[in-house]
């Protein structure tokens, strides 16, 4: 099992019952919290729609969390849709013609959002209008169609990927940063009350530690430390469950599963820099998913290091898989 990669519809609907209701229950992210609820209180108080926000950083951070408190802290509900998803204009001018005032549109994956569809955008977020082709053609005719004020909340893992005029349009960005190990650990004694599950702080701790700063792998991790412990009858998930499942997972110390590993001997076996498309075929990876998921991770813990002519293994990779370091050619020097 890859913890990183998009969740199956069981595991969303696990997330989504963990999920907090207000911006008190969540936990870490501290000023980014305490931004948004600042901005989401002058603006109820100017009877206003609040400013359209831009969330960025890795998945499973936080970004769709946020967007359901922003529209509670509203008072009003979210619409939820993803760039994928929109796929034509009519797809986008139906779901913002149907958004009541002060409503919460959020697009996950907003990078994947076609071109287009970010220059029909523009004038929905600044004009509170569309404006809809009815003939395509040199003699086309359109109409110019009203929009209630609303927030769009857009979510990505990618913010270079999007156009300079389509981000400035966001009044509000915010980047989430990974979480420190207490932070998570308080997420997971949280998750264990809610499903009525005695978790050790010695156990929370080392779930924690081994999550990769990522709130939505360490509730995953949770669950599956869950099923074992009920497995064994155990009424307590201990350290030496938690420890048992986390082996069972093949997830070590650093957080690394076996696709990490799998691309970290690749990259010691080529012996020199990769390129991403090599890589990705290497491991039978998605490039998006080799670069968004595996690589920030790879590279926080020093592992791998990015070069003009691609990626390298470093010298802390090959001390983590047990493996002796070759020594540079002449004239080269060692990775750092």
């Amino acid at each position: 099992m890859v913890f990183h990669e998009q969740p199956d519809p069981t595991d969303r609907e696990f997330d989504r019952s963990l999920r907090p209701a207000t911006f008190q229950e969540f936990v870490g992210q501290e000023q980014i919290r305490d931004n948004l609820a600042i901005a989401i209180r002058a603006a109820r108080e100017r009877g206003e729609p609040l400013d359209h926000v831009l969330l960025c950083g890795p998945p499973g951070l936080g970004k769709t969390t946020l967007a359901h408190l922003i529209a509670q802290g509203m008072g009003t509900d979210v619409v939820v849709t993803s760039g994928p998803a929109l796929g034509a204009p009519k797809d986008l001018a139906g779901t913002l013609t149907r958004l009541r005032r002060d409503q919460v549109l959020f697009i996950d994956e907003i990078h994947r959002l076609p071109k287009a569809l970010e220059e029909y955008l523009y004038s929905a977020m600044e004009d509170h209008a569309i404006d809809v082709v009815l003939d395509p053609g040199p003699g086309g005719r359109s109409v110019r169609l009203g929009v209630q004020p609303f927030t769009l909340v857009g979510a990505t893992t990618r913010e270079g990927l999007l156009t300079a005029p389509f981000r400035s349009r966001f009044g509000i960005v915010e980047r989430l940063e990974p979480y420190p190990t207490g932070d998570l650990e308080q997420i997971l004694i949280r998750a264990a009350r809610r499903l009525s599950v005695a978790l050790e702080p010695d156990a929370a701790t080392l779930c924690a530690e081994r999550s990769r700063g990522t709130p939505r792998m360490s509730l995953r991790i949770l669950r599956r430390v869950r099923d074992l412990a009920q497995v064994k009858q155990k009424t307590t998930i201990d350290a030496v469950t938690a420890r048992e499942g986390l082996d069972r997972l093949r997830i070590d110390h650093l957080g690394l599963e076996e696709v990490d590993r799998k691309l970290l001997r690749a990259l010691i076996q080529r012996g020199d820099a990769v390129g991403l498309k090599t890589l990705a075929a290497m491991i039978d990876e998605a490039e998006d998913t080799l670069e968004d998921v595996l690589e920030p991770h790879l590279l926080r813990c020093g592992l791998i290091a990015r070069t003009p002519r691609g990626r390298v293994a470093t010298a802390a990779a090959h001390t983590h898989l047990g493996l002796t370091e070759p020594r540079p050619r002449t004239g080269e020097l060692p990775f750092a």
